[in-house]
C-alpha cells in the first residue's frame, strides 16, 4: 500500500473509532429512544448492515482494521446519517439481530398498504382470476406454456404456504378492480446454478394480468415487498430472474435497484429453447441501507 493510501486508510480508521467510541454514545445519551448506547453494539449494528449480514462472516477481527475501505466508508455513511437522523438506528438493530439469528422473524401482516393498492395474503376468491390470467398468452409469453386451472389453483395454494414456512411469501396484488395478480419473495423450489455455492437464496418475482400493465405496480408492490422482506425478515440479499428475452422484467428489476449478475441455462429447459438463456439481478439490503445513508 502507499503511503498516501495508507494515510487515507489511517485516517478513515480514526474517524470510525470516534464515531463508535465517541460520537454515538454521547448521542445516545441525549435519545433515550435508541435501542443501544454502547460503543460495540454501534459497531456491531453498522458493520452488519453496512455487509448485508453479520460481519464476521466475511470480515476477519477487527472489523477496523479489515474491513475493506469500501465497506467501513459505508458503515461510516450510515453512522452519520444516524446522528443527522436520517436513517432509522431501531430497524437496523432488528435487521442486525435477525440475520444473527437473536430475533424471530415476526408473524407476516395480513396486508401491505401501497399507494392506490394492497399486498395482502391470498383468498379463495383469487383462484379465478388466477387462473385467468395465467391461461392468458399475453402475460404467459415468457413461460413455457399456459397453465391450466388445476394447475394454477395447485400454484395458488402453493404461494400461499410460502408465509407459513418462511413467515413471507408471494403477495397477492389489490387494484381497485380487485385482484390482478402477485408479487412478493420466495425460496426457489429447485436448486439453480446460482445456489450452488451461495448457501441459502431468496428471489422475488411478479405476474399481473395485461388489464394490470401501464401502472408501474410491478416496480411499486415490488419495492413494497422488498421493504418488508429487508426489514421485518431481515433477509440479507434478494434475487430476480427471467428469460433473457424478457425486457420487460428486466426493466422491473432495473428499475428496483438491481444489479445485473451474469448469465445462466435454465436447468427445467432444454438446449435450443429461446427461454433457456436466464438472467440474473441481484440487490443487497446493505445497498438500500447505504442509499438511505447517502
Amino acid at each position: 500500500m502507499s503511503p498516501a493510501r495508507r494515510a487515507e486508510a489511517d485516517a478513515q480508521q480514526r474517524r470510525w473509532r470516534a464515531l463508535v467510541d465517541d460520537r454515538l454514545p454521547a448521542a445516545a445519551a441525549r435519545n433515550p429512544g435508541w435501542p443501544v448506547s454502547r460503543n460495540h453494539c454501534f459497531a456491531r449494528i453498522l458493520l452488519d448492515n453496512a455487509c448485508g449480514g453479520p460481519w464476521r462472516e466475511s470480515v476477519a477481527p477487527p472489523a477496523w482494521a479489515n474491513m475493506p475501505p469500501e465497506r467501513l466508508a459505508a458503515a461510516l455513511s450510515l453512522g452519520e446519517a444516524v446522528l443527522a437522523g436520517r436513517a432509522d438506528l431501531r430497524a437496523m438493530n432488528d435487521r442486525s439481530l435477525l440475520w444473527r439469528r437473536k430475533a424471530p422473524v415476526p408473524p407476516p401482516p395480513a396486508a401491505l398498504a401501497g399507494d392506490g393498492f394492497t399486498l395482502r395474503r391470498w383468498r379463495r376468491a383469487d383462484d379465478a382470476p388466477f387462473a385467468a390470467l395465467c391461461a392468458d398468452p399475453a402475460v404467459m409469453r415468457y413461460f413455457p406454456a399456459v397453465k391450466t386451472r388445476p394447475e394454477s389453483l395447485a400454484e395458488a395454494r402453493a404461494l400461499d404456504r410460502r408465509f407459513e414456512r418462511d413467515g413471507f411469501g408471494p403477495w397477492a396484488v389489490e387494484a381497485p378492480e380487485g385482484f390482478v395478480g402477485f408479487v412478493g419473495c420466495w425460496r426457489p423450489a429447485r436448486p439453480l446454478p446460482f445456489t450452488a455455492a451461495g448457501g441459502p437464496v431468496v428471489e422475488i418475482g411478479w405476474r399481473l394480468a395485461a388489464a394490470a400493465w401501464g401502472r408501474g405496480l410491478a416496480v411499486r408492490g415490488a419495492r413494497l415487498a422488498l421493504a418488508d422482506a429487508f426489514g421485518r425478515c431481515g433477509l440479507a440479499e434478494v434475487v430476480a430472474y427471467t428469460a433473457l428475452l424478457n425486457q420487460p422484467s428486466r426493466r422491473v428489476m432495473e428499475r428496483l435497484g438491481m444489479r445485473e449478475a451474469g448469465v445462466f441455462p435454465h436447468p427445467a429447459l432444454g438446449e435450443g429453447d429461446p427461454l433457456r438463456p436466464h438472467v440474473l439481478y441481484r440487490i443487497a439490503a446493505a445497498d438500500l441501507a447505504g442509499e438511505a445513508g447517502a
